[in-house]
């Protein structure tokens, strides 16, 4: 049996919100097809952090790796959605703790209902830094969010960012999220080598796990 495919990533388009100040997604075509041109050749221009997008360590760390550098291990393999919708500002331990048995090493949470794909959300959910530091002590080696920072919009501390420096922590921002039951998934979510880049835009996805017929995977329930 073929296994589902979840495409967590939200659209990339002319309009697609951004954080404020950063480079909206452009394009223009360098060329077209017509006479004495067989292609069509498009140009863009935009943030690195528009749509689904992996940080790298350089982002918030002036010493730190580029995203080109980074080890691509945490961006793939087994991963746990947990929903902690409308859990307020900050994602604190106690969002998750009904989920927290047997974690794998990569952990995504959902706080929206419905991600705004449309619009910027200035009170956007965030991490809780102590979260961040209790999951990376479970042994996570990446942490994802449904909104466009895992911290709030407003931080100029980047209190959970500095967190995720000192563990070593990967992490995918801006995941649309809402139609994922809470359970486990194998994530697929790798960056670019961009080999001087902040960050990277990524095509992220879950797929479903193959279950061994004596295996219990963690109860996956469907969305309200």
């Amino acid at each position: 049996m073929s296994q589902r495919i979840w495409d967590i990533s939200p659209p990339v388009h002319e309009g697609a919100p951004v954080f404020p100040g950063d480079t909206p997604y452009q394009q223009r075509w360098a060329a077209t097809i017509g006479p004495g041109c067989p292609v069509n050749v498009s140009e863009i221009r935009l943030s690195p952090h528009v749509g689904a997008h992996a940080d790298a360590p350089l982002h918030y760390d002036p010493d730190g790796a580029s995203i080109g550098d980074v080890d691509l291990t945490p961006f793939l393999g087994p991963c746990r959605v947990i929903h902690a919708i409308g859990c307020g500002p900050l994602i604190e331990w106690k969002h998750l703790s009904h989920a927290l048995d047997g974690l794998p090493p990569r952990v995504l949470v959902r706080t929206y209902d419905t991600m705004p794909v449309d619009r910027w959300d200035p009170a956007l959910p965030a991490y809780a830094p102590d979260t961040v530091a209790r999951l990376a002590e479970r042994g996570v080696t990446l942490i994802g969010i449904d909104t466009a920072s895992i911290d709030p919009a407003d931080s100029k501390t980047l209190d959970s960012h500095q967190t995720i420096r000192r563990f070593g922590l990967r992490v995918l921002e801006n995941l649309v999220l809402d139609d994922v039951p809470e359970g486990d998934y194998e994530l697929i979510a790798l960056p670019l080598k961009l080999v001087s880049a902040d960050a990277s835009p990524v095509r992220a996805v879950l797929r479903e796990l193959p279950v061994p017929p004596t295996a219990t995977p963690f109860p996956q329930k469907l969305t309200p």
